[in-house]
C-alpha cells in the first residue's frame, strides 16, 4: 500500500479480503472471509484525507462529526502516543447499527499534509476476538518506509 512515495506496509490478516474499487479517499477496505456469530461482518478501513492544523484538532472535530451522524454515539477511550516516531491519535468509540453494538478502534496520523486514519470495526460482542489482531494491523503502518 502506497502514499505519496511511502510504502505505508499495512499488513492484512491473510484470510481478510480486499473490497475492489473502494469509494474515493479509501486506500483499502477489508473483511475476513468468515462472519462471526454476531452476524455482524468486522470491518477494516484505511482512509486518506487533506487535514489542515494539528492532530488533536483533527480528531476533535473527526468526533463531533461522527458524534453527529451515528446512533447512540460515545467515545469510550483515547490516547495520543508515539508509533514509529509519529504522534498518533487512538480512539475507541462505539454506535448503534441496526440490532448491533458496534466498537471501533480508530488510529490516526497527520503525515505530509494529508490525515492517514485506520478504522476497525465490529460488534461488541465479538470484540475481545478481534482487538489484538486490530492491533497488529495498526502496528504494521509505517509513514517513513519509502518505495524502493
Amino acid at each position: 500500500m502506497t502514499l505519496d512515495g511511502t510504502d505505508l506496509g499495512l499488513q492484512l490478516p491473510s484470510t481478510w479480503r480486499r473490497r475492489r474499487d473502494p469509494v474515493r479517499g479509501v486506500l483499502v477496505a477489508a473483511r475476513p472471509a468468515r462472519i462471526p456469530t454476531s452476524g455482524r461482518c468486522p470491518e477494516l478501513t484505511l482512509r486518506c484525507v487533506v487535514a489542515d492544523g494539528d492532530l488533536v484538532s483533527w480528531r476533535v472535530a473527526a468526533m463531533d462529526e461522527l458524534a453527529e451522524k451515528l446512533a447512540d454515539f460515545a467515545l469510550e477511550d483515547e490516547d495520543d502516543f508515539e508509533l514509529f516516531g509519529h504522534e498518533v491519535a487512538y480512539r475507541r468509540f462505539a454506535y448503534r447499527e441496526t440490532v448491533h453494538d458496534v466498537l471501533c478502534d480508530q488510529w490516526a496520523w497527520l503525515h505530509q499534509g494529508l490525515g492517514i486514519t485506520l478504522t476497525c470495526s465490529v460488534a461488541r460482542e465479538d470484540y475481545l476476538d478481534f482487538c489484538d489482531l486490530f492491533e497488529v494491523v495498526a502496528e504494521s503502518i509505517d509513514l517513513d518506509r519509502r518505495v524502493a
